[in-house]
């Protein structure tokens, strides 16, 4: 049984992405893994640091928030980090990005060594999923750079463990696709994770 942490990044509860949350958690949980689900936007996460966090940056106790500190502990715990959430303007949602930013700090997501370099923290993570939608076609993405996927998939793998898995799985071109089109689409997720949890 594999831990995950997923996190969600909409809004809207009655969304296409809260349907892939639900059917991501749901597939994981009856495959027998542990899920917990840090949905956001509905516990009114903030993404924006504030001056106090900041200034504890490079203290021995940068976390100082309760909530980020139940949501570290957790990932600190976690095999498995699973984003879902909806791409726009090329990159992450902001309440995504702010979380980042609040949470992968020194103690948490990485240390220095006596030298001054850069040690992972999270190497108990060996795998980072994502699940996303676009307004935009593929090719488009890849002419801007598809900004939330490399943050997650370069960035954040770095403080994870050296053969952490990645995977992805994108709807593209969201605005016009059927209704058809998108079960089908929260229907290949829900097997999705299944198989990438199963080959942890």
């Amino acid at each position: 049984m594999a831990r995950i942490v997923l996190v969600f990044g909409h809004p809207r509860q009655d969304s296409l992405n809260a349907a892939l949350r639900d059917r991501a958690a749901a597939s994981l949980r009856d495959a027998g893994h542990h899920v917990d689900v840090l949905d956001l936007g509905a516990i009114g996460f903030t993404p924006a640091m504030t001056p106090a966090e900041r200034a504890a940056y490079h203290t021995p106790t940068p976390v100082i928030d309760p909530v980020v500190a139940a949501h570290a502990a957790l990932v600190k715990r976690a095999d498995a980090l699973l984003f879902v959430y909806p791409t726009w303007w090329s990159g992450l949602p902001a309440v995504v990005k702010g979380w980042l930013d609040r949470l992968m700090v020194p103690s948490v997501a990485f240390s220095f060594d006596d030298d001054n370099r850069l040690v992972p923290g999270l190497r108990n993570v060996r795998l980072i999923g994502g699940i996303s939608t676009y307004g935009s076609p593929w090719r488009y993405q890849q002419l801007v750079g598809d900004n939330g996927r490399r943050i997650l998939h370069r960035t954040l793998r770095t403080m994870c463990a050296r053969r952490c898995r990645r995977r992805w799985l994108a709807l593209y071109t969201l605005d016009t696709r059927t209704r058809e089109e998108c079960a089908a689409f929260v229907d290949r997720a829900g097997r999705a994770v299944v198989r990438w949890a199963a080959a942890l």
